[in-house]
């Protein structure tokens, strides 16, 4: 275990206990055997580590807000324009050219990536979560997902309407990486979302039955997005835990601290 001990000057340490118990050579209990580290300039890294961690991840996100506005106000607005255009250049076509499969190809095309481009904007940056908090932001991002072909079964209760920003907005990317991922690779149609809150923390929990993977070897695979979870939740002094077997599904279980405690 590792805890804060006071020393003899007054200071406080960080200390890795580590203690096994000792036995006679006829089974009796004799008491225990161990050591004591002063861990305290590891956990000070950590600190350290954790804090820049924090603003990477910062810096990331303002730069997805930036890209998503430009996408959004110009880009999107610009495709709706073109968009407009050709319906009203259609409509003013002989209807022998009105009826070519070419020129309705090509406006069904520009409406298509409009609204690519605009899912986009969003999948980058979720004006929901800034406006309406994370229940809503989570809900809404399982039914845009949804729309993929796959069933989503969404599970809210008890979440604070208002969240310290750092905390839903890591609880909002983790379920964005963890669903994404769970589609892109498990094989499932159906897959569970639980996302609850209490006084101290919120819990996501996002589950399939899909082909699963060995945990242990997820670090070597590219993709999967396992870094990206852990190194948002240790920002936050969040915890992220994977149950996954072949063949046997996958459940992904973030905790996240409402109030991180202060080292």
């Amino acid at each position: 275990m590792e805890y804060r001990l006071r020393r003899r000057d007054g200071a406080y340490r960080w200390i890795f206990d580590s203690g096994t118990p000792l036995y006679s050579a006829e089974g009796v209990f004799a008491g225990y055997i161990g050591s004591c580290m002063d861990v305290t300039a590891r956990k000070v890294a950590e600190g350290v580590l954790a804090t820049f961690g924090q603003r990477l991840i910062w810096a990331q996100e303002e730069e997805r807000a930036r890209i998503a506005r430009e996408l959004h106000d110009d880009i999107s607005q610009r495709l709706a324009l073109v968009a407009a255009d050709l319906n009203g250049l259609m409509r003013s076509l002989p209807a022998e050219a009105r009826a070519s499969q070419k020129a309705g190809r090509t406006v069904a095309m520009v409406k298509d990536l409009a609204r690519d481009v605009q899912g986009l904007s969003h999948r980058l940056h979720s004006s929901r979560l800034d406006h309406l908090g994370l229940a809503a932001a989570a809900e809404g991002l399982c039914k845009e997902l949804s729309v993929q072909g796959v069933e989503i079964d969404f599970h809210c209760e008890r979440i604070p309407r208002h969240l310290a920003k750092e905390i839903s907005l890591c609880a909002f990317r983790v379920l964005q990486e963890a669903v994404q991922n769970a589609i892109k690779h498990s094989g499932a149609q159906v897959f569970q979302v639980s996302l609850t809150g209490s006084e101290k923390e919120i819990q996501l929990v996002v589950q399939d039955s899909g082909s699963g993977f060995d945990p242990s070897q997820a670090a070597k695979w590219n993709g999967l997005g396992l870094t990206s979870m852990r190194e948002r939740l240790r920002a936050v002094h969040g915890h992220l835990s994977i149950e996954s077997r072949p063949q046997q599904g996958t459940t992904i279980h973030a905790r996240i601290p409402i109030r991180p405690e202060t080292l």
